[in-house]
């Protein structure tokens, strides 16, 4: 039986479609809880729990004893006046790096005995083209689910880690074309693409994700980023930002490689917002890894293709046989099937959200 969504979720996507389409703009007030829950004749605290989703996610902000105003800007982006601060990078706290969020070991061998029971011999095929299509399929499904994204299973692509992806990326876009990073960012993006010849241009990073001035000026074709949370800096876009990337992609037919990792762990109430699905599944790549949900070990990820692109993957790489074993993609999807997964994703989430709020009262 399909669960009903939660009624903060419902006003949550009501009043964010509302401020995305200028119905509030920013500097405008919410209405008040009190007032709202009136109308609607719903719970305060119903309310308050949407409130608080838009607050981090950048669409609104509390102000003490004034209540919650827009601070939204879809048109802003590409603003030329006084340059941003720089944000300092903030590199990830060594205690942080070994908090035990791996992935229990007992359920991760109860189900590959019970993957090697179900296949048998099955899991010594070889899988071409983008991988097994029951991993395919459970992902799907996943995306669908819990990140807001829904594609048709030959859309996805499995590969073995983001590593791997660094260097099928250009075959699909392009190696005479310009790529942009985030600076800082992950060592290896930048070296992946300098290996195969890539001119690759570095965009600085603000307290709200790329400097808006830079981009705007770049010469690049194609941009790769983190929105969710950029490596070194911990920098995430704002819900601004992530719209400002959009119409940067759109303008020239442009692409942005969108490198969603560690996402899952958001502590937020809500789904994280993703460009691929926030542009319509146009101009955006979006790709992520189960490194740090499962285990680096497994060395295992996927990509998500727009269509168009997907139908160039099939001409000019479905030859290509998907370098991650089969037994391993058979476990990862029986996984995320029978809910494993989601419930190890759940449990961090909830540490995280407990944490943050603990976090909170210190402050105070």
């Amino acid at each position: 039986m399909k669960r009903k969504k939660p009624a903060y979720l419902t006003l949550y996507e009501k009043i964010k479609k509302e401020i995305v389409e200028g119905v509030y703009v920013n500097g405008n007030r919410l209405p008040s809880k009190r007032v709202l829950a009136q109308n609607l004749g719903i719970s305060i605290i119903t309310i308050e729990h949407a409130y608080e989703l838009l607050a981090e996610e950048g669409y609104v902000e509390a102000r003490q004893r004034s209540g919650y105003y827009v601070i939204f800007k879809k048109e802003d982006g590409f603003y030329l006046g006084e340059k941003k601060k720089e944000s300092s990078p903030v590199m990830f706290n060594e205690i942080e790096k070994k908090e035990r969020e791996t992935f229990p070991y007992s359920v991760l061998a109860k189900t590959m005995r019970r993957v090697l029971i179900n296949y048998g011999e099955g899991i010594m095929h070889t899988v071409a083209g983008k991988g097994a299509p029951q991993l395919r399929k459970a992902i799907a499904n996943y995306l669908a689910r819990s990140r807001g994204i829904f594609v048709e299973d030959e859309q996805i692509v499995i590969g073995a880690g983001a590593e791997y992806f660094y260097s099928v990326l250009p075959d699909i876009l392009g190696r005479k074309k310009k790529y942009a990073i985030e600076t800082p960012s992950y060592e290896k993006i930048e070296q992946s693409y300098q290996m195969q010849g890539i001119s690759v241009e570095k965009i600085p990073m603000t307290e709200e994700g790329l400097d808006s001035n830079a981009l705007q000026n770049s010469k690049a074709e194609i941009l790769h980023l983190s929105p969710y949370r950029s490596y070194p800096t911990r920098v995430s876009a704002t819900a601004s930002k992530k719209y400002e990337y959009i119409r940067w992609a759109k303008q020239n037919n442009r692409f942005l490689i969108e490198d969603d990792v560690e996402s899952e762990f958001s502590p937020t109430a809500g789904m994280e917002e993703t460009l691929f699905s926030l542009s319509g599944k146009t101009h955006v790549i979006y790709m992520n890894t189960f490194s740090k949900t499962l285990s680096s070990a497994l060395r295992i990820g996927y990509m998500v293709l727009p269509t168009d692109l997907q139908k160039k993957y099939d001409e000019e790489l479905g030859f290509r046989s998907c370098p991650v074993s089969v037994y391993i993609q058979l476990v990862v999807a029986e996984l995320l099937e029978n809910g494993d997964f989601e419930r190890h994703i759940n449990r961090i989430r909830r540490r995280r959200r407990k944490e943050k709020l603990q976090d909170g009262f210190k402050e105070k």
